[in-house]
């Protein structure tokens, strides 16, 4: 009788059961999938965490298959990268994959990053699944940084060589941490050597390792929803939540037909704009590296750009990279910041609403000033733009407390 008990719930099949004496598999599966409740009025606002997972996967897999052809060395990086383009079976395929992921990665990353900003996913009980989401967007920043060397094209040899020298602006230890970062004098041959060890090995271990933490973080405390409404406060008899409904196979279903679009997106980028008019991929670094002819007007890749506008925005070197660092590391604090009582932005005030939309407004505009040259009234809107985006997080604590909220509803609102 006993043994009976013991049985019940367990897999009858031989090699499953097998693996699960040895290995929680069944149960793995059950606690983060087919028995991991998660709201049933999910949009599509949600599935850009899954869409980002799946970037992931594209980056890795057309990685390893470009360092079987890629030589990291500072006299045949650039020629490598053209054999991949024109003589290597489907290696323009594969490269154009990887570049215009790149891109799609940081575009699928600020979308999901947004949600959790118009739903307060950033909150309690959740603190630590968005601080550790931040630390993910802090090494993908990194990552993506250290390829961007990799071509050895002209616009990745001056783009390195401007970031760098930022760090030449701390005093005492600047000259000497810039002369760790490059490993030489200049940036050479051992500075691609590095960036390579990184971006391949060092950097995508530990984004990995993050997105284990964060998933495990995340079914920890529960998703959260449009509405900002704990469903684990209204559970039926058998313990499951009225308003939930199993990951698998209900939100699976849905997140596969949004991924097959996403994909169809993806793939018609890949073969009919995969420079994107030089926003993917920069006109200038189809030229190789060469430190004697600077370009013209130097502008990182365009997922940087609004940071490097802030950059600019102020005269001091030191002060500016100082201003640069403070404006990545700030949504670091917003569950922090926020004082409101609500999480939803369908309950929230005006106050939120406008603060939220002309941050977003000043982002992207910030986004467009960092492509321009830094002169004239470039450089009027750049510092404009960057006090906007600095008093969404600097007034946050005040306009939240104050800002008029509506009701929240005891369950979740779900039109079917």
């Amino acid at each position: 009788m006993a043994r009976a008990k013991a049985e019940v719930g367990r897999p009858t099949g031989g090699l499953l059961r097998w693996i699960d004496d040895r290995f929680p598999l069944t149960k793995t599966l059950k606690y983060h999938v087919t028995e991991y409740y998660a709201s049933k009025n999910f949009n599509i606002w949600y599935v850009f965490g899954v869409l980002s997972f799946v970037v992931l996967v594209i980056q890795i897999v057309t990685g390893i298959f470009l360092t079987m052809n890629y030589k990291p060395s500072a006299a045949e990086a650039f020629a490598s990268v053209e054999y991949i383009m024109r003589d290597v079976e489907w290696g323009w395929l594969i490269r154009y994959m990887h570049s215009t992921g790149a891109s799609f990665f940081f575009i699928v990353v600020y979308l999901h990053m947004f949600r959790a900003m118009l739903y307060g996913s950033y909150k309690k009980p959740r603190e630590l699944v968005w601080v550790i989401g931040m630390l993910i967007f802090f090494v993908l920043m990194a990552e993506a940084f250290a390829g961007y060397l990799l071509p050895w094209g002209q616009m990745s040899y001056w783009g390195a060589q401007v970031i760098i020298s930022l760090f030449g602006a701390i005093p005492v230890v600047g000259d000497g941490l810039v002369e760790f970062i490059k490993g030489d004098y200049s940036i050479s041959d051992i500075t691609l050597n590095r960036f390579f060890a990184l971006h391949v090995i060092a950097l995508p271990l530990l984004l990995i390792a993050l997105v284990f933490v964060h998933i495990v973080a995340l079914h920890e405390v529960g998703s959260s929803n449009p509405d900002g409404i704990e469903i684990k406060d209204h559970k039926g008899p058998d313990g499951v939540p009225l308003d939930g409904v199993a990951f698998h196979p209900y939100h699976t279903s849905k997140d596969l037909l949004y991924i097959v679009i996403f994909l169809m997106i993806f793939s018609a980028v890949v073969f009919f704009a995969p420079e994107m008019g030089g926003f993917f991929l920069e006109h200038a670094n189809f030229e190789p590296a060469n430190v004697r002819a600077t370009p013209e007007h130097i502008a990182p890749v365009w997922y940087f750009t609004p940071y490097y506008a802030i950059l600019r925005a102020v005269p001091d070197k030191l002060g500016g990279a100082m201003l640069m660092a403070v404006a990545v590391l700030l949504p670091l604090f917003l569950p922090w910041l926020d004082k409101a009582r609500v999480r939803s932005i369908r309950y929230r005030g005006w106050m939120y609403k406008s603060a939220l939309s002309l941050f977003v407004v000043s982002f992207i505009v910030l986004g467009w000033l960092g492509l321009q040259p830094s002169e004239g009234i470039y450089v009027l809107l750049a510092r404009i733009f960057t006090l906007i985006y600095f008093l969404f997080f600097v007034l946050m604590p005040w306009y939240t407390s104050i800002d008029k909220t509506k009701p929240v509803p005891d369950r979740v609102v779900y039109n079917a």
